[in-house]
């Protein structure tokens, strides 16, 4: 077996292309100047789980199974998100749901679980599409990138290879 693919190397690809994918939502966030929704919020959560996921499993560099096992769900957790994102922006204009409040005013005012169920169903906000990349929203794009590092992190786990 090569060293590039020994598991602890790609589980530092793996966190370092998360950590890229972060890198261009805040670049549409900070400069660009599109905030994101309550869905696109969650993703980043799923996202920088998978990733602290990736980095403890490269510097623990034991029980691959587990770590990609983890990893894998964590991913297909953000696919989830990003798929109800998606449906959300696929809806005829008269049935997508009512754009709600911000996060920051909804973590002021609720109580933290009525914020999560929020931050989970989404709202009108979400079935906006201001960028598209290739004819794909950035909603897509990430519903494409999650199922991506869940192929990855299901390869981790049942990869027949001696552990490094």
């Amino acid at each position: 077996m090569s060293f590039v693919w020994a598991p602890r190397p790609v589980f530092f690809l793996i966190a370092a292309t998360i950590a890229g994918l972060f890198s261009i939502a805040l670049y549409t966030q900070y400069v660009g100047g599109l905030d994101p929704c309550p869905l696109c919020m969650t993703q980043r959560f799923f996202y920088a789980t998978t990733a602290l996921i990736a980095v403890l499993a490269g510097l623990h560099n034991r029980q691959r199974r587990l770590y990609g096992s983890l990893l894998a769900l964590s991913a297909l957790a953000g696919a989830a998100v990003a798929a109800r994102q998606v449906w959300l922006q696929h809806l005829p204009p008269n049935e997508v749901p009512a754009c709600g409040p911000s996060l920051e005013y909804m973590l002021q005012t609720l109580p933290f679980g009525d914020v999560l169920v929020k931050l989970f169903k989404g709202d009108g906000n979400c079935a906006v599409v201001d960028w598209r990349l290739v004819g794909l929203s950035m909603a897509e794009w990430s519903l494409v990138w999650f199922f991506v590092l869940a192929a990855a992190g299901v390869w981790q786990a049942f990869r027949k290879s001696a552990e490094r």
